[in-house]
Formats: structure tokens, C-alpha cells, sequence
């Protein structure tokens, strides 16, 4: 499935980049990023695929109801480890999914809206992307430089750089 292996190569980087840390480093604030850690960031893209998994079964999505569990942001060990498993979790067929959420800190109300399963993996792969350029910021604050090109790099502006190049 091109979905999943999409998921599958950032997930990689991901995981490679995580494994270049020390334990310390992967928890250390970064001030570019508000002091938020690589380990939170990389905890956020985790939960969120988590939390489309576990609302598979049921039909209902609910981003907000993530766990926030300090181990994987505090252990990167237990983080790639996660990372393998929702790959291995991501060929269930497309249905129909409510996506559900209050999306205001104003409300407690929640609204659903009609999505579907492909959808969401898309969306979390964007959303897995963008806040890898947010740990490409942290892992240059700590002077890790060797990542792939494409790391925290949308695959379509990936593309259109290669079409501008030639």
C-alpha cells in the first residue's frame, strides 16, 4: 500500500534521527521550540495515530482525548519502539470514521464531522511532517546536522524542488 509505506520512510527518519539522540538530549528543552522537547514532539505524532487506531473499532476519532504519556516523550527506546508498531497497524481496510472534537478551548461541546480512515492516515503523515521540522529546529540546536534532505519536507515541495533544479 503507497500510504503505508509513506508512513513507514518518515516514520524511518523519524526513528533514525531519535536513535542519534542520548537519552538526555531526546528530553532536552530546546529554547527554539519554547522549550518543548524533541521527545514531546515526537510523543504528540505517536498519540494522534494512536488515538486513530484505537477509534477504528469504535468509528469515532477524538485527537483530544491523546494520553500525554510521559514515557514515551522521556524514553526514546519506547517511542521507536511505537513507531514500529503502528506501522504494522496501518493496513486495516478505509471506512467511514466521525471525526470528534471540541476544537476550541472556549467549548466543551463536542462536533463531529464525517471522514474516513485513509483520510486520517494522510492527515496524521502531514501532521508527522510538519512537527518533524519542528525536531529538525531541536536537533540543530543540539548540532546534529546529518539528516536526510527530505526530513520535516513535505513530499510535494520535495518534488517541486527537484523540478526547479533541473
Amino acid at each position: 500500500m503507497q500510504l503505508q509505506e509513506a508512513v513507514n520512510s518518515v516514520f524511518l527518519q523519524l526513528k533514525q534521527s531519535i536513535e542519534k539522540l542520548s537519552d538526555r538530549e531526546y528530553c532536552n528543552p530546546c529554547v527554539h521550540l519554547n522549550n518543548s522537547t524533541i521527545g514531546q514532539h515526537t510523543r504528540h505524532v505517536i498519540e494522534m495515530f494512536v488515538c486513530l487506531n484505537e477509534g477504528y473499532e469504535s468509528g469515532i476519532v477524538n485527537y483530544e482525548n491523546r494520553r500525554r504519556d510521559h514515557v514515551i516523550e522521556t524514553n526514546k527506546t519506547v517511542a521507536a519502539n511505537l513507531l514500529d508498531e503502528i506501522i504494522g497497524s496501518l493496513d486495516k481496510p478505509d471506512k467511514s470514521l466521525l471525526l470528534e472534537g471540541a476544537y476550541s478551548d472556549q467549548s466543551t461541546v463536542k462536533m463531529q464531522f464525517n471522514t474516513n480512515y485513509n483520510r486520517e492516515v494522510v492527515y496524521n503523515l502531514e501532521h508527522t511532517i510538519h512537527h518533524m521540522a519542528l525536531i529538525r529546529v531541536g536537533l540543530r540546536e543540539l548540532n546534529i546536522q546529518q539528516l536526510p534532505e527530505s526530513f520535516g519536507v513535505a513530499p510535494a515541495t520535495v518534488k517541486h524542488k527537484q523540478t526547479c533544479a533541473q
